[in-house]
């Protein structure tokens, strides 16, 4: 099966998240199968403690779900473990966490800073 990929989750190596142009502190990911040419695919980002992410809207639905820890969107909503949460298209949020976290995202669509 030339055209599968099986990621091992235990040993992904994280790069620093760039994907508005600019590296965001405490931010890292593993990319499965995004493109950003492509307006979309999987990735595992990861947030070291106290890292927040930048405000941003939703061009197209954006789902994740919480593999550890938690994440705090500013109106005080806090996703856990097992969480799946969707995002529809026009939403816009950003997200922190205070003790880090693991999440894999489904992105369809590209956000764009605000």
């Amino acid at each position: 099966m030339e055209k599968r990929k099986i990621t091992d989750l235990k040993n992904v190596v994280f790069k620093p998240f760039d994907n508005y142009g600019k590296v965001i502190p405490g931010l890292s990911w593993y990319n499965i199968s995004f493109e950003k040419k492509n307006s979309g695919g999987t990735f595992i980002l990861k947030y070291e403690p106290g890292a927040e992410g930048i405000p941003h809207i939703h061009t197209g639905y954006e789902e994740f779900l919480m593999m550890d820890g938690e994440l705090t969107d500013p109106d005080g909503k806090v996703f856990k473990k097992g969480d799946f949460v969707t995002f529809e298209p026009g939403s816009k949020h950003s997200s922190f966490s205070k003790n880090g976290c693991l999440v894999l995202v489904f992105m369809r669509g590209i956000n764009k800073a605000i």
